[in-house]
Parts: structure tokens; sequence; C-alpha cells
């Protein structure tokens, strides 16, 4: 919100300097991010009067101007501006000004010929970006007077950056009642009168969406000049908070929303087919709005409508088919009252935000329309003429906003603020704020106004209380309360522990988005279901993620794109999950990505590229941290965005746990990433039941160790001959070493050999020969059974 210290002062006046106006209101809850000049320093400059114009003696563009300064005798100025005309009132920079940018007009000549001054532009006077000819100023302009003092120019534009809730804000009588109320100083702001009708002519309504528009009205005004502008001082009050002047109808709406927080609409009424109609749109009806945007509208959007379709998007654009031109001659002005629901995330979801859908959201002030549309008509009236009508309304009294009493209890104010205020204290401020209270045993019945929406329950008014009361004047002190230490279980799965191995091991934690692109989504899961967000940011962000996978991908292209060949990655968070009974699961997960070479470039290693058995040693580590790393098996599986013979389900008892895998070369290649990518992704969850490491005694008998070289099928995995061997050697098998692969000549293609070490040991005895020859023997008898293994000749 910004606006005008000037127009502020208007108001209320209270005796003190921007500085602490300023800060006063920050510390209220209403944020100053911004306090600037309205206009650059400049000096020397004077209302002055075109009394004749002729032609320059050696230059076509350019024109001698005599000019009345008020000062002596007139001062001849070279003018280029194509519309300067005789008996116009100017600002007139003399010899000597100083304009913005630090020019000083001195005595020149163009083209032979003598200029004693310069007839300003706003450009040049840094009250426009840019303009196409000379400021001319209205014929009542005094003559002679200092144009910066004329026009009010030492004055500040005041950008407030107001939270949600403090809608009542976004308009300059609220932030001039907030200021009364802080200064003990009553309004003085303009009076606002009924307009009498000058016709008896009505435009006829209906509204039928009563629920979403409790009230609605209207009036027609009739024959306005097309010829009319908008004075300067609107045109200046409306620059000084941040908007244009267009055309009298617009800016006069534009005024009043500045003024009273009530969003106006004025429709060329020559351009209306029927009665003004308020009802929901029908599925996928056109509207063109203002902006010349044509959208299709869903069922639950409110629209303005006549006999022709919709021409309004409700308390959000009005549409281009019956928008105000410089040929209006007859309008009909709107003002409504918009249920908050009703309008809230209906304008971010056809890409818009305007003034009036930001104010409708927060809340306007149901009992304003009336004295909204009676002062517009009234300014509008002054500036163009007309014929105003009767005001038609149409109120649905049982969907009017209801407002029940709030209960304030004394005892409870000090428990919430820490300070005591005396009952008349409070019933002082409240009574300023503008609600309404009567007395009760313990406190008051408040009743609120209706332009504070954000006052719902008894601590809305305690901190209202504080606010006014003043932050700065409440002493500091202890909060004291009891707490309960909750002690983690040893047992479970440590996430602090996963990320400090993972970074000792070379990784780097990212932290990204939740929201992923629909077409990232169904690349990398094209069989969940994806949770679509209602109101997104951007399309690329309309997607809740199901995966950790899609936002590490994107980072790692980012890294790549930035010459980051080696990439080590990991994220934790949660992915969400639509179950088949159409329930929302969101689960805790972590997610690693490795790309490039194994060990950073250095002289004592070679290049060699990650591949997947070294992501799989880094995740065996993190497996490790349950104490259930026996327990844990990875099962070869197909996932649609990992290479199907690189890919592995990781399981514990037939439970999922996660997967991992080279990412698959045809998502590698749409990505733009490199083919030997490879990622995991672990179900946190899944992992919290661990195993506390327990001591094991030492056995003080020798151990024996048996070498054996096995001939199995090439595609036997290595965790189906431990679990074999495990099994059959019992609790004499103390580990068991892999200390050869061979796969080649001499043993066929479809088979490969390995050597694995079996080293025996028992807690009790010392183990005989025989032992021994049993023991091995009842291995390769479980091997050969449950894998067709047979011992290499």
């Amino acid at each position: 919100m910004q606006l005008s210290e000037a127009w502020l002062r208007e108001w209320v006046d209270p005796p003190i300097d921007t500085q602490t106006l300023t800060d006063q209101l920050s510390m209220a809850g209403l944020e100053v991010d911004a306090v600037a000049p309205v206009a650059p320093d400049f000096s020397g400059v004077f209302i002055g009067q075109v009394l004749s114009i002729d032609p320059h003696p050696n230059a076509a563009k350019l024109r001698l101007c005599q000019v009345e300064t008020g000062t002596g005798e007139p001062l001849q100025i070279i003018c280029g501006a194509a519309n300067v005309a005789a008996q116009q009132r100017v600002p007139v920079a003399v010899i000597g000004a100083r304009l913005p940018g630090d020019f000083k007009i001195k005595k020149a000549k163009l083209r032979g010929v003598e200029s004693h001054g310069m007839i300003c532009s706003a450009a040049e006077l840094g009250l426009a970006e840019a303009s196409e000819g000379i400021l001319v100023l209205p014929e009542d302009a005094p003559l002679g007077h200092d144009f910066r003092t004329w026009m009010q120019l030492d004055d500040h534009s005041i950008d407030l950056d107001l939270t949600p809730d403090r809608g009542d804000c976004l308009s300059l009588a609220g932030v001039a009642r907030e200021v009364g109320v802080l200064n003990r100083l009553p309004l003085s702001g303009p009076n606002f009168h009924p307009i009498a009708p000058e016709s008896e002519e009505r435009w006829p309504l209906s509204v039928t969406a009563t629920a979403a528009c409790p009230q609605y009205l209207c009036r027609l005004v009739r024959d306005l000049d097309p010829n009319a502008r908008t004075p300067m001082w609107m045109q200046e009050r409306l620059r000084r908070c941040g908007l244009r002047a267009i055309s009298p109808v617009v800016d006069v709406t534009n005024y009043v929303l500045l003024e009273l927080g009530q969003p106006l609409h004025a429709f060329d009424a020559e351009r209306l087919q029927g009665p003004i109609q308020v009802r929901f749109a029908h599925e996928g009806e056109p509207l063109t709005l203002l902006n010349e945007e044509q959208i299709k509208l869903h069922p639950d959007a409110l629209v303005i409508a006549d006999d022709s379709g919709a021409i309004a998007l409700a308390g959000i654009m009005g549409g281009a088919s019956t928008a105000v031109t410089e040929h209006t001659r007859h309008i009909l002005f709107e003002s409504a009252f918009f249920a908050p629901l009703a309008i809230a995330g209906r304008a971010r979801r056809y890409g818009l935000h305007t003034d009036a859908s930001h104010r409708f959201e927060r809340g306007v002030d149901p009992e304003l329309q009336a004295r909204a549309i009676e002062r517009a008509t009234a300014l509008l009236l002054a500036i163009t003429g007309g014929t105003p009508g009767p005001l038609v309304t149409a109120r649905a009294e049982a969907e009017q906003p209801q407002r029940p009493p709030i209960l304030l209890r004394l005892e409870r104010i000090p428990r919430l603020l820490g300070i005591t205020l005396e009952a008349a204290e409070v019933e002082d401020i409240l009574t300023r704020l503008g609600l309404t209270l009567t007395n009760t045993d313990d406190g008051w019945r408040v009743q609120v106004p209706g332009h504070r929406f954000d006052l719902r329950r008894e601590a809305d008014l305690i901190a209202e209380l504080g606010r006014i009361y003043g932050y700065d004047r409440i002493p500091p002190s202890r909060a004291q309360s009891s707490t309960h230490m909750s002690v983690p279980r040893e047992a479970d799965f440590d996430l602090d522990q996963a990320r400090a191995q993972l970074i000792a091991r070379g990784y780097f934690e990212a932290i990204t988005y939740s929201f992923i692109s629909p077409s990232l989504h169904a690349l990398i899961e094209p069989e969940a279901q994806a949770l679509a967000l209602s109101n997104p940011i951007s399309t690329e962000l309309s997607s809740m993620r199901s995966s950790l996978w899609p936002g590490l991908l994107q980072t790692a292209q980012q890294n790549l794109a930035r010459q980051q060949t080696r990439v080590r990655l990991f994220e934790t968070g949660l992915r969400f999950r639509i179950q088949p009974g159409g329930e929302l699961e969101q689960e805790p997960m972590l997610a690693a990505l490795a790309i490039g070479d194994l060990f950073p470039e250095q002289w004592g290693h070679s290049a060699q590229p990650v591949d997947f058995y070294h992501l799989k040693s880094d995740l065996e580590a993190l497996l490790t941290l349950t104490g259930r790393r026996q327990e844990i098996s990875l099962t070869p599986a197909t996932h649609p965005a990992l290479h199907p013979g690189q890919c592995a389900r990781i399981e514990r008892a037939g439970t999922e746990l996660g997967w991992i895998g080279m990412l698959h070369p045809s998502l590698a290649k749409q990505l733009d990433l490199p083919a030997a990518s490879y990622l995991f992704e672990l179900r946190l969850h899944q992992l919290a039941d661990g195993r506390i490491p327990a001591f094991s005694p030492l056995s003080k008998f020798p151990s024996i160790r048996r070498d054996l070289a096995l001939l199995v099928a090439s595609d036997t995995p290595y965790a189906a001959i431990e679990a074999s061997a495990c099994a059959a050697a019992g609790d004499w098998l103390r580990d068991l070493l892999v200390f050869d692969v061979y796969a080649g000549e001499n043993i066929g293609s479809e088979r490969k050999s390995i050597a694995l070490g079996l080293i025996l040991q028992a807690k009790s005895q010392t183990l005989t020969d025989q032992d021994v020859e049993d023991a091995v023997a009842r291995v390769l008898a479980r091997l050969e059974q449950d894998l067709g293994a047979k011992l290499r000749s």
C-alpha cells in the first residue's frame, strides 16, 4: 500500500515529523517499507502564462514564446514542444533555476536567438518518466507562484508492507484511522453526501449467487462530457500512490479505491445487453478481460454478466466488451461486497493479481459500498458533469457477514501481555479502535466493526491492546514453563549420523523445492498419480514430488551446466503420494545421486568413473547404521527411471526399503545428463527399527580357513551365495571372503568362477579337521542345492 503523506495529513495531522510518523506506524504493525520524496529537488520554477507564440527565424521546429511570470517584463523563451499554445499556464524555470540532475538554467542562444528560461515538461521536473510535451497547468493556477509550493511537492510517498490480516489498512482512510487512534486525534476527512438522482432510470439487476455476493449496488450516470480531463490534483494524488492517470471514469474509481478501500467498476452502459446478473460461471464460459487476455471460466468463478454472457470476473477484473473508452458517454457504476472465500485464489488461477482482488480476498467493509459509490458519483459529476440515476441495491440480509460479540476477560490480559492494564485504559483503547463494549461480570462483551475481519477471538483483542498501548512500553520478562525432555530410542536410525556419513564420503546436502513440474514427474514415475496444486507458483512447480530424485536431477543439471563435472548430492525430505483410497501419504525419504569420476582429479589415482558398485558401497555404509545390514538385500527389478540392467529394489523381509540403480539412458538423454548417472532412495521410516550393537566375547580357540573355487551361473548374485553359505555353516562361520572372480575361457560363457574364503572358529572348542571338513561339505551341498554350484576342478 503506497500513500501520500500530505493526503494522509488532510485526514489526520498529528504534530510529529515524517520519521516519527513512520516509526509509529511500524511499531503499530503497519511496517513502513520505504519513504521517498514525491519529486526530486529543484528550485526556481514558477507558474507562468504564455502570452504569444511566433516562429523561430532560423529553425522550423522551434518557436519564440513570450511568457509572463508575474515578476516584471515578459520573458522570451524558445520552446520546441508541439503542444505549447498561447494563454496556457505552464511551469517556467527562470535563469538561475536548478532542475533535477543539478541542471542549472542559464541565458542561452538557440540558432542565434536569445532564450531567457525554459518551459518545463513533467519529465524535466522529475514528475514522470517520459513526456510528449510541456506540462500544461489548470487555468486557475496562480500566476507567479512558486510551482513547487503550489503543487505541494515537499511531500513523501510512504510504502506500507501490510500483513494479509490488515486488509482494513489498504486505504488512506484505514491508515488515517490507525494514526488517529495512536495519537488520540479525530479524523477530518472529506464530507460525503448522498447524490440526489436527477432521473428515475434504474438498471435491472439480478443476484443469484447471494452467498458469494450478499450486497450489490449499481447506478446509471448518463451524459458525461467525453472531452473532460482528470484534474491535475487528482492525477498527482494517484501518481504519488503509484497509479497512472488514464481517464476521468477510471481515475475516479482508482481514487475512491485508494481513499476508502472499496473497489469499484464502471461499465459502458451503451455496450451492456440486458439486466446485470451476478452469478457463477458456466463450465468453459469464455471471457475476454480488460488486458485482452481470453480465459475459459471454471464453474466456481463468480462473474458479472448480461444477456450476452460474462462481462467481468467479479472482484478481480472487468471485461473488454463493456470497457469504458474515451468516447463513453453513459456509464453504470458497480459497488459490491464479495465474500472473501468466493474471491480467494480465483485471480491466481487465471494468472492475475489486481488491486481489487487483493482487497476482496482480505475482506472489505460490508457497510462501505453505498458510501463509496456516492463518493465516486460526486467526484465524477464534478469533473465530467452528467445525469445520475437512483441507487439500485440487491441485499441478501441472511447472507450478510455475521460478527458475534467477543468476550474479553480483564484477568486474561496480563496472562497474555505480561502487563496489567486498568479497565478504563482497556475501554479507552478499544473504543478508539471503533469497537463497541458492553460490561460483563468479568470483563466486556465486544462488538467488532465490519472493517476488522482480523478480530475473531479474545486473543486478537488482547493483541490489539498491546499494539496500541505500545510494544516498546511492555517491559521484557522471562517466560517460565515446565519442560519435558524426550529421549530418542538408541536403536532408531539416526538421520544426523547418516548425513555425516554421506558428507564424509564426499557428498553435499541439497535442499530443493517440494514442487516439481508434471512433465518431470511423468518421466520419473509415470505410474504414480501426481498431487496437483490448486494455486501453483508457476506451471513448472505445479505438482508435489512423489520422489526426491527430480530435485536432485535438476540440481545436477545446474551443476553440470556450470562445469562441475563431478557431482555428489543427497537430500532428505518428504515425498507426497496419493494412496489407492485417495488419502495423501507424506513419507520421509533420503536420496542420493553420483555423477562423474570416483575421486577428484589428482596425481595419485588415474581417472575412474563411478559405477553401480561404488554407489552400492555408499548405500551399504548407510544401512550399516541400522545394525541390520545382513537382513537387507538388493533384488534385481525394474523401475521406470532406472536402467533395466542396473537396477535393484532394496528389501528387508520382503518389504521394500527403496531403489538403487543407474538412470535410464532415454531419461538421461532427455534431461541432458551423462549416461552414467547413479541414484538411490530410501524410505526412512522403514529403517527406524534398528538394532543396538552388542559386544560378543572373543573366542580363545584358533580359527581355520578353507578356500573354495565355485562355478555358478553368470547371473547368480553374491548375496544368494552368501545367504546359502552362512545358513549351512552355522555358528562356526566367523567371516566369508570373496578373493577372486573369473569369467572367460575354459568355464563357458554362461558361468563364472567365484573364490570364497571360509573362516571357521568355535567359541567352546578347537575345531578338528573332521569338523572343518563336515562344515565345508555342508556348505557345498547347500550351494549345489540352492544355486547349482560346483567345485571348480
